[in-house]
């Protein structure tokens, strides 16, 4: 009775986006390396060898390479180095752990003494073959040859990607409404993620103190004398291109849409807080004068509760299921004899 409970469960769990998921894992789907004795690895030839135990089972470094393997190939065309080395560390040791966690799961299924009917895992292996394969099975067996891979370790996958989902649809059972309370209080602590990047366009105008030749006085001059044109009307982008000693000169002191962070904390703190296509006082620092002009303004604003409410809700709801789903993992692994190596 227990066994037949489970597979209605299970019926009732799988779906046509579960099933599309693991062929786009899958090997026929996504090429990989598979070896179980040596593999080339950069350099490196590398031998076969034991990853890790797992209440007595064992879990092999070919595993993890087939698992990696086209992570493993990316990461190495974009890093270099020490960095690189670092990246391939923590991603294999992601993928001993998820295997870990798959062993730890298909052995709990077994000891409670659950069965999956073979059809569903010839369903699944026939949906892969005419989403990916056209129908064609021999090109489907022909891939899997030409990886290494044989068709009956790919059933296997293909078996314990089953149970495992069902496994978690039957022990991770998160709520399926968010209290408003919650969600209030999630748009209340993190309105930034809803609020979108502030950003000015901005001209500027830079006049060098040239203190070190005495001439500071005299350039503090030429600025007020600029602010005062600008004042009764002055074209500021033909006063930018007259005065201005800085980059954007050529572009009339045209600096184009900015965020903040852009510009020095002082210069940034004036530039936000201006109107649009009001000037600012003559702002003094480093040793030059700067006068800028906002010509337009855009972002910065907040969308309201009533806009993310079914964002947040569905946010909550998956941060639920993962923290459920591993407390269930940890006290699988609390009760496990697991050795790594």
């Amino acid at each position: 009775m227990h066994s037949l409970l489970f597979t209605s469960v299970l019926l009732a769990g799988i779906t046509a986006s579960v099933v599309m998921r693991a062929a786009a894992q899958s090997p026929a789907a996504q090429p990989s390396s598979r070896s179980t004795s040596t593999e080339s690895v950069g350099e490196a030839q590398v031998v076969d060898g034991i990853a890790a135990v797992v209440n007595g089972e064992v879990i092999t470094i070919s595993q993890i390479r087939a698992v990696v393997g086209p992570r493993e190939r990316l990461l190495r065309q974009q890093l270099r180095g020490e960095e690189l080395e670092k990246q391939l560390k923590a991603v294999r040791a992601a993928a001993l752990q998820d295997l870990i966690d798959r062993q730890l799961i298909v052995q709990n299924f077994k000891k409670e003494g659950l069965s999956l009917p073979d059809y569903f895992v010839e369903q699944r292996i026939n949906d892969i073959i005419r989403e990916n394969f056209g129908g064609d099975r021999n090109t489907f067996i022909k891939t899997l040859q030409a990886q290494n891979y044989s068709l009956g370790q790919f059933r296997k996958d293909e078996f314990d990607k089953i149970i495992v989902s069902a496994m978690r649809g039957k022990n991770v059972k998160p709520s399926t409404i968010a209290s408003p309370v919650r969600i209030e209080e999630y748009y209340r602590k993190h309105r930034d993620e809803f609020t979108s990047k502030e950003q000015i366009r901005l001209r500027m105008i830079m006049i060098p103190s040239r203190s070190a030749e005495g001439n500071s006085a005299a350039q503090k001059i030429v600025a007020e004398e600029i602010l005062g044109k600008l004042a009764n009307g002055a074209d500021f982008e033909r006063m930018a291109q007259m005065y201005s000693e800085d980059s954007t000169r050529d572009l009339g002191g045209d600096w184009g849409w900015i965020e903040r962070k852009t510009l020095a904390p002082e210069l940034e703190k004036v530039a936000f807080a201006l109107p649009v296509k009001k000037v600012s006082p003559i702002v003094e620092l480093g040793g030059n004068y700067y006068i800028l002009r906002v010509d337009e303004k855009k972002g910065g604003d907040t969308r309201s509760l009533a806009q993310v409410r079914t964002d947040i809700e569905k946010k909550l709801l998956q941060e639920e299921a993962q923290r459920l789903q591993e407390n269930w993992l940890a006290g699988l692994r609390q009760k496990a004899t697991i050795r790594t190596f």
